[in-house]
C-alpha cells in the first residue's frame, strides 16, 4: 500500500496505492473538491489535465446534499463525479469545529445544526464511517474533534482522549462495513487523526496511543487554525518521531507553498488545503517568484503569462491583462482560469519536490524556494 523509497533527512519520497487509480507518488497535494467539484468550475476531467493524483471531498457537505444515500444509489462518489483516481473523504470533524456556535459535543458524538436550513444533525464515529462507506472513497478519515488554538490544557486533554475513544469505535465500524457484501468499496482504508492542540506532551501521548490502532495511515489534525506558523512546525517536529515509519503521514488543511515544503522537510507525505482555489477566486495567484494579485492596475496592459516558468493551460494561452479583464468584468471564466492555474502550480510544486528528492537536492530546493514562494510580488 505504501512504501518509502528514499529519504533526505526526514523528507520522504514514497509510493502509495489503493483501490482506484494507479500508483500515487508522494509527497502529494490533494485537490479539494468539497462537494464533488472544485469551486471555480473544474470537473474531474480538468483535474486529470492539471496533474491531480488524489481528490478530496467532504463527508459533512455530501451528507447534507445530495445525501450519501443518493451517492451510494448512483454507484459511489467515483462514478457520481466521474473521477477514476483515489478519493479521500474527511470525517466531518472539522465542521464540528467550524460550527462551534451550533453544536453540542457528547461522548456519543456531536449534535449540530445544518448550515443550510438549521435542521438538527447527529454525527458520531459510526455515522461518519457509514456516510464515508456510502460514498465509497478510498481513504476514510476517522471522526475527531478539532479544538481551537489556543485551547485550555484540560479541555485539549479531555478532547484528545475522547478522540482516541472515537477512533476505536471508528475502527470497529469501518471493519464491519468493509466486510458487508454490498459495500461500495470493500478496500476502503481508514486513517487516524492526531490531536492535542498546541501541547507537545498531549500530541505525543495521543500519537503513541492511536499508533496502536491498526490504521492504514495517520494524520496530524488541528493545526493551521490560529496558532503561529512556527508553533505548527514545532508540533510536527514533536509528533513525527512517534508516527509509524511505514504508514503515510498526512498534514490536514495545510497550507501555503512554504508550509508544504517545510512539512515535507519534517517527514509529511500528504497535504490538502482550500487555499489555492480560494485565493484564486479572489485573484491571488501563485508563481515561482511569489504571489501576485492579478486585479492590480499594473497588469492592465501586461501581455505576459501569469508565470513565465509555468506551462499550465492558462499560462500557455492567456495573458495577465486578459485575466485581469475577466476579473474586473465579473466573468465566470476568471474563476475557472485562476483556479486551474493555482491548482496546477500546487501539483507541479509537489512534482518538483519529488524530483528534487529523487536527485538528492531537496535541501537546496528548500533553501531557494521556501521563503520565496510566499513573497508578494
Amino acid at each position: 500500500m505504501f512504501q518509502v523509497v528514499k529519504l533526505e533527512g526526514k523528507a520522504r519520497r514514497g509510493r502509495f496505492s489503493c483501490a482506484h487509480g494507479g500508483e500515487v507518488q508522494t509527497p502529494v497535494f490533494m485537490n479539494v473538491g468539497t462537494q464533488g467539484a472544485i469551486k471555480g468550475g473544474l470537473s474531474a476531467f480538468d483535474l486529470k489535465d492539471i496533474g491531480c493524483q488524489i481528490e478530496l471531498s467532504n463527508t459533512y457537505h455530501l451528507h447534507l446534499r445530495p445525501g450519501d444515500d443518493v451517492v451510494r444509489h448512483l454507484g459511489g462518489l467515483h462514478r457520481f463525479m466521474r473521477w477514476d483516481g483515489p478519493i479521500l473523504t474527511d470525517s466531518g470533524g472539522f465542521q464540528v469545529f467550524s460550527l462551534a456556535g451550533l453544536r453540542k459535543i457528547k461522548e456519543e458524538g456531536v449534535t449540530f445544526a445544518s448550515h443550510l436550513d438549521g435542521h438538527r444533525i447527529f454525527m458520531g464515529p459510526e455515522e461518519s464511517m457509514r456516510i464515508q462507506s456510502n460514498l465509497g472513497s478510498d481513504i476514510a478519515m476517522a471522526f475527531d474533534e478539532c479544538v481551537e488554538n489556543p485551547a485550555p490544557y484540560e479541555y485539549a486533554k479531555a478532547s484528545c482522549e475522547r478522540t482516541l475513544r472515537w477512533l476505536e469505535r471508528c475502527k470497529i465500524e469501518h471493519d464491519k462495513l468493509n466486510a458487508l457484501p454490498d459495500t461500495v468499496n470493500p478496500k476502503q482504508m481508514l486513517f487516524g487523526i492526531n490531536q492535542g492542540a498546541t501541547y507537545a506532551d498531549l500530541r505525543i501521548w495521543h500519537m503513541q496511543q492511536i499508533a496502536k490502532i491498526d490504521c492504514e495511515g495517520y494524520a496530524i489534525g488541528g493545526l493551521a487554525v490560529g496558532e503561529p506558523t512556527q508553533v505548527m512546525y514545532d508540533i510536527i517536529d514533536a509528533v513525527e518521531p512517534y508516527m509509524p515509519k511505514d504508514k503515510p503521514r498526512y498534514l490536514m488543511g495545510v497550507g501555503t507553498p512554504s508550509n508544504i515544503i517545510e512539512g515535507v522537510a519534517r517527514g509529511v507525505d500528504f497535504f490538502d488545503c482550500v487555499m489555492p482555489a480560494r485565493n484564486a477566486r479572489h485573484g491571488k495567484l501563485f508563481t515561482w517568484s511569489g504571489t501576485l494579485n492579478i486585479k492590480n492596475e499594473k497588469y492592465k496592459l501586461d501581455e505576459h503569462p501569469i508565470d513565465e516558468q509555468c506551462d499550465c493551460p492558462v499560462c500557455r494561452n492567456f495573458s495577465r491583462a486578459y485575466l485581469r479583464h475577466l476579473f474586473k468584468a465579473d466573468e465566470m471564466l476568471a474563476l475557472r482560469l485562476a483556479v486551474m492555474h493555482n491548482l496546477y502550480f500546487y501539483n507541479r510544486l509537489t512534482q518538483r519536490i519529488r524530483d528534487e528528492l529523487d536527485a538528492g537536492e531537496f535541501a537546496a530546493f528548500r533553501a531557494e524556494y521556501s521563503g520565496k514562494l510566499d513573497e508578494r510580488r
